[in-house]
């Protein structure tokens, strides 16, 4: 799969560019041409091209074409090939400018959140690289690339805190994988699938390095972990907080940056995850998309509050959702916490 195989390189843009949204559109967006066809290419991100026209924009066009090529040329590493010569700016501006889709309900389309998670990359936490494929309005190709998620479980601390999980992966043995994964599912299989980015030799495997996740069995809330947001911004936590007392989850929540909750679902190191905006908040597709197809196929379900499934035939937003987002390893759990945002929503300041 091509599209996990560019995850990689997607990680080396992003570290050697402090602004690298741009730079990472630019490479999916050369690596999927390249693969299907700049004809075929349709892709909704969110960046958009324009600003790098304006006066002003010179100096990062050009850090971008640089990132843009340094990474390219690297690609023959992980099983792709890479442009005969380097592109020109031009060029760059050309391939970015591929992702200016807005989506919408019928035909083939790509979505794409470069850095999915910019605190948790600054702050040197948890982000993703997310890349999905939808046709005719629905999700059926998920891909996270996790840089900065441990394939070993062992690895994550839930009740010390998981903001400064890096520190904690130096104990790691010379036999374990090297610190990050890619997940990734296609709709329909019933298979979702997490392999190293890298291996411990520092070379790319794939995919014989793959293996089946699958999401937790449990289904005590007693015994579940659940997953929110970091940032109070955009998901209420004392609404979460209550939500959860009610259900009966007891475990302090995980909070994490990015799509990544969505792996940590679809990996079985949680079970439960809640997100529910203040009013106004639009949710967008590119924040979900990969995830969704990723945890459903893993054999868990993901719903608005409300239990519809998530729309995503209306453009760049979530239109029409019911007050928030659950996702779960199960339809048990699922079910427990649609009742009860039901039976508290009411009294929310939400």
């Amino acid at each position: 799969m091509a599209s996990s195989q560019f995850m990689v390189i997607e990680d080396h843009s992003i570290k050697k560019n402090p602004f690298p949204y741009w730079s990472v559109q630019g490479i999916v967006s050369w690596v999927l041409s390249e693969a299907l066809g700049c004809e075929n290419v349709s892709i909704v991100a969110e960046e958009d091209v324009q600003v790098l026209s304006k006066i002003g924009a010179f100096g990062l066009l050009e850090a971008i074409v640089k990132t843009v090529n340094e990474c390219l040329a690297e690609a023959p590493r992980f099983g792709l090939r890479a442009p005969v010569m380097a592109l020109s700016t031009s060029e760059v501006l050309e391939t970015i400018d591929r992702c200016n889709s807005m989506g919408g309900s019928s035909g083939r389309f790509w979505v794409l959140d470069p850095v999915d998670g910019t605190l948790g990359f600054l702050r040197g936490d948890q982000y993703a690289i997310a890349l999905a494929l939808i046709e005719d309005g629905e999700p059926v190709l998920g891909v996270l690339g996790c840089p900065n998620y441990p394939v070993k479980k062992e690895c994550l601390s839930y009740h010390n805190g998981y903001r400064r999980i890096l520190s904690r992966l130096t104990s790691l043995s010379s036999e374990s994988w090297d610190r990050g994964c890619v997940v990734y599912a296609s709709k329909k299989c019933g298979n979702a699938w997490m392999q190293p980015l890298l291996h411990k030799e520092k070379k790319f495997v794939w995919p014989n390095s793959a293996r089946q996740i699958k999401v937790s069995s449990v289904d005590n809330p007693a015994l579940a972990t659940f997953c929110e947001p970091v940032e109070k911004a955009n998901s209420s936590h004392s609404f979460t907080a209550g939500v959860a007392h009610s259900v009966g989850l007891r475990n302090q929540p995980l909070r994490i940056h990015s799509m990544v909750k969505y792996a940590a679902i679809a990996r079985g190191d949680a079970e439960v995850f809640m997100k529910f905006a203040r009013a106004g908040y639009k949710e967008k597709i590119w924040d979900h998309a990969a995830g969704v197809v990723i945890v459903q196929e893993a054999g868990g379900v993901v719903t608005d509050a409300g239990g519809h499934p998530l729309c995503f035939s209306k453009g760049m937003y979530l239109e029409g959702l019911d007050r928030g987002i659950i996702a779960c390893a199960g339809a048990r759990l699922h079910e427990k916490i649609v009742k009860a945002v039901d039976a508290s929503w009411n009294s929310s300041c939400l």
